[in-house]
């Protein structure tokens, strides 16, 4: 791939670490001030990882792009056939990258949009704020809790407007289900649960091997610790890992949680207690628990959050949750919301239900049909606005922090008491808050 002329590998290699966030090597007012976009209207985009979902964000943008909102100036994969498609979609004029850093070098770049895997979140979206760019980051947000905290300090330091990936506050179908759940559709909710299917199992082991000649694999492994390639690594077979992926818990439950938090209105409450319970699978490289219960207790108010793969399946599709109440509507005393919102449509009794004079009103952008392009259109807005988006990092932060203490709880095999900062008399726990990442991929 073609590398910027100024800078040997070995020079940008030795600053990686120390000198790719500096402020200086993106001067804000390229950007334009109180968070605008500078002399152009339109935003300038690069995408980091285009496939899967990095596929379907620039589709997003090529229809931005044909609305005359954004230009796309780059693209980035450390996988050379997906790079090569991905360039081949996108057009003429943009460049093609393997490294995601020398992206950030570039000063012409108002924001990226990162759909590389788990493990490299936190690292990618804090670099790139730290060089001025605004961040549209997929969920999870992160892998630990460090690594959460680390992005919400860059963000805010930066006034960087960070968009994370969970459609659902955004999407039609949750916005009905948190208009209706707020205004007390089946009264006070004191439970909520969550079906998923189960974690799979790796039934047909293989040995290492010498990775693809086409993927850069030191790239991939990125913060991750050193070890040999193995088809069941990745792609998309990351997930299986509690390491990198985190298994469904940390893939789905990151969008049905912020959904959850949104029609809870639970966003502020940080502490809560944490007990799990899962069943390790017995062969093959992934670790992910097959099945899995996981119980949150949050108090004033107070209401309890389960996720249970598979749990009982209320509704009618693989996965969903449902909405506890002590008052009867439409013959139930619960509402079910499949999915988490954006994918699925809500309810009938929910998109049929009239608030009181007087209720809760339940804001969203609602410029697009389309919930991929309404929830990007969101994070234009905070960008333009210097506000900050439906799901801004710090929103998904918490969502994440569910997620990563969930999985810890079930490793350590104990109840978690965490108070919002750390887990109350748990030295062990709080150690595995974070982890060694890999140099030069650290934050």
């Amino acid at each position: 791939m073609q590398k910027p002329a100024r800078l040997r590998r070995r020079e940008f290699l030795g600053s990686a670490a120390t000198a790719v966030g500096l402020p200086y090597l993106v001067p804000c007012g390229v950007l334009g001030a109180a968070g605008k976009p500078g002399a152009a209207e339109r935003l300038t985009v690069a995408h980091i990882g285009v496939g899967g979902m990095g596929t379907g964000h620039l589709n997003n943008m090529l229809q931005f792009r044909s609305e005359g909102k954004v230009n796309i100036a780059a693209v980035c994969d450390v996988d050379d056939r997906r790079l090569a498609t991905a360039l081949k979609v996108a057009g003429p004029g943009v460049q093609p990258y393997r490294d995601y850093r020398y992206i950030l070098l570039r000063k012409d770049i108002d924001a990226v949009i990162l759909a590389t895997p788990d493990h490299w979140h936190a690292v990618q979206t804090v670099h790139a704020c730290e060089t001025g760019k605004h961040v549209y980051v997929e969920k999870p947000a992160s892998v630990t809790v460090e690594e959460g905290r680390a992005m919400i300090a860059a963000a805010r330091k930066n006034h960087r407007a960070v968009q994370v990936g969970a459609q659902g506050r955004t999407g039609l179908g949750a916005w009905y289900t948190c208009r209706a759940i707020r205004n007390g559709i089946v009264g006070k909710v004191s439970k909520v649960t969550c079906w998923h299917y189960a974690n799979p199992v790796d039934e047909n082991p293989i040995p290492d091997c010498a990775p693809p000649p086409e993927l850069d694999w030191d790239l991939w492994l990125g913060p991750l610790r050193w070890r040999a390639y193995n088809p069941r690594y990745a792609p998309g077979t990351f997930r299986w890992f509690l390491e990198s992926g985190g298994g469904q818990i940390r893939d789905r439950g990151a969008h049905q949680f912020s959904t959850i938090l949104w029609c809870m209105q639970a966003d502020h409450q940080i502490a809560f207690t944490v007990e799990a319970r899962g069943t390790p699978p017995t062969k093959g490289l992934w670790d992910c628990p097959v099945e899995m219960e996981v119980v949150y207790t949050f108090k004033d108010p107070d209401w309890t959050l389960v996720w249970a793969q598979p749990g009982e399946k209320v509704g009618k599709t693989e996965f969903g949750n449902v909405f506890w109440g002590d008052r009867e509507y439409a013959g139930k005393k619960h509402l079910v919301l499949e999915w988490e919102g954006a994918y699925r449509p809500a309810e009938p009794e929910a998109i049929q239900f009239k608030a009181p004079p007087g209720g809760v009103s339940v804001e969203r952008t609602d410029e697009y049909a389309d919930f991929n392009m309404n929830h990007k259109a969101d994070w234009f807005k905070a960008i333009r606005s210097g506000g900050r988006p439906a799901v801004d990092i710090e929103i998904g932060h918490r969502t994440a922090t569910l997620c990563n203490l969930g999985n810890l709880a079930y490793l350590l095999g104990r109840k978690l008491v965490w108070d919002g900062e750390q887990a109350v008399g748990d030295a062990q726990a709080n150690r595995l808050l974070s982890r060694p990442q890999r140099h030069p991929y650290h934050l």
